[in-house]
């Protein structure tokens, strides 16, 4: 279907483009940029007023699927995924069973590519089983498609295994995706502090986190090997990230919409929709979390989307499941971290966009050129959205199987500005809140 986006403000992170302009679409590729002169399409998307993006690349978000379909199916996860205007996202490999066997990474590919609704790109096991002990068959997993290899957040805790699988993704080209959290420090619910000590909850230290990135980073200067490291959460882990990369170390790293945006005051009395992996923690590393993402220390935000069935959710504090859907709120709370730290919106859309698929490199092929950008010959991976709309976070309206998230307006009374008008995933519509023109 050939497909015109009239009128909208085109807003290019990677090439500095922000006019209001047209863009022609034929055949999944974005055929011209600027006046359609006589484009002949199939259908016309008025978006005047609205902002016509580079779809969403999300680095983190887990599907439940397989082996927790009561928590979340690829059907429902990925439709949440388009009406955030995200278009590709990589999933972790702790489903059941874990992604550790070429077939089931092939199935789970195939079953996302029949739903056309975003791009998947799965993360290989880097542990058999994830038990931290034998390493996978990486180069089976990645000819299966997948484009990294990670512990989910199971900690791994044998440094000699940690090694091997450096060493062995530094051969061979590949990216290894690690939570820093020791294995040891990192079993409490909260994170230490004044709050976890008034509730009586188990605290997570700080060093759990920045214990882990020592070692890594000792790791890496000996492997030399790619490694991005997955929503980091304190003041001190920004600080040695910043120091790594200053000396030229190939490390990345992401940030999730909770952290960017909570604290752990907001746990309030047990409010266990803020039971989180990572803990929430203080004002002062949620600060330097901001701080980090707009000098690009940190590359990346994600929605750490993690759906959560109620029966999981709707428990003490301590026992309830970390875990909150965050698809749908990736563009607004993106938007929001842009206007809070008075930042260009172009500069707070690149770390949803351009700068994600930077960190995914070589590993999803051609793609790397064109995704998250909007380039003449490029995929047609396209968010539109109305960045004047308010709306508040109403969990039974979300398309997620999972309604548990922090932001739900009832529990933080926060109002959100940025909704999703329409997502292209290569030319064809897989999400639309507009009324359709007439062609010609």
């Amino acid at each position: 279907m050939k497909i015109l986006i009239r009128h909208g403000r085109v807003i290019d992170p990677a090439s500095g483009r922000d006019e209001v302009t047209d863009i022609a679409i034929a055949s999944g590729r974005i055929v011209g940029i600027g006046a359609a002169g006589d484009f002949q399409a199939d259908r016309v998307i008025d978006a005047c007023g609205l902002v016509v993006a580079p779809g969403l690349v999300d680095l983190a978000a887990r599907l439940r699927e397989p082996g927790q379909e009561h928590e979340g199916m690829l059907e429902s996860e990925l439709a949440a995924a388009a009406a955030g205007g995200v278009t590709s996202l990589v999933c972790p490999p702790d489903t059941d069973p874990v992604l550790d066997e070429p077939g089931l990474v092939e199935m789970l590919k195939f079953r996302a590519r029949k739903l056309s609704r975003c791009r998947l790109f799965p993360l290989g096991a880097l542990t058999r089983r994830l038990e931290g002990q034998a390493l996978t068959e990486m180069a089976e997993l990645t000819e299966a498609g997948c484009v990294g290899f990670s512990q989910a957040d199971v900690a791994l805790s044998d440094t000699l295994v940690m090694q091997r699988a450096l060493q062995y993704a530094a051969t061979y080209g590949y990216t290894v995706w690690l939570r820093p959290q020791d294995f040891f420090l990192g079993k409490g619910v909260a994170a230490q502090g004044a709050v976890a000590t008034r509730l009586g909850l188990s605290g997570v230290p700080v060093i759990a986190e920045t214990v882990a990135l020592h070692t890594l980073f000792e790791l890496v200067r000996v492997t030399r090997a790619r490694v991005h490291l997955c929503r980091l959460s304190s003041a001190a882990g920004v600080a040695l990230l910043r120091a790594a990369k200053a000396e030229g170390l190939p490390v990345t790293a992401d940030v999730s919409i909770n952290s960017l945006h909570l604290t752990d005051v907001d746990i309030g009395y047990f409010n266990p929709d803020m039971r989180l992996t990572p803990p929430l923690r203080q004002g002062a590393d949620r600060d330097a979390l901001r701080q980090g993402l707009a000098n690009g220390t940190i590359d990346a935000l994600v929605s750490d989307h993690n759906p959560v069935a109620e029966d999981m959710k709707n428990l003490p504090f301590g026992e309830a499941e970390p875990g909150a859907t965050g698809l749908e709120l990736l563009l607004s709370l993106a938007l929001r971290w842009g206007a809070d730290s008075h930042l260009p919106l172009a500069t707070a859309l690149s770390r949803v966009t351009q700068d994600p698929v930077r960190v995914l490199g070589d590993a999803i092929g051609s793609l790397a050129t064109s995704a998250g950008r909007l380039v003449e010959g490029g995929v047609a991976d396209i968010c539109i959205f109305d960045p004047e709309a308010d709306w508040a976070v109403e969990p039974g309206t979300l398309a997620s199987q999972g309604k548990h998230t922090p932001f739900a307006f009832a529990s933080t009374g926060m109002a959100l500005k940025g909704r999703v008008r329409a997502t292209l995933v290569a030319g064809t519509v897989a999400y639309e809140a507009l009324q359709p023109m007439p062609a010609g």
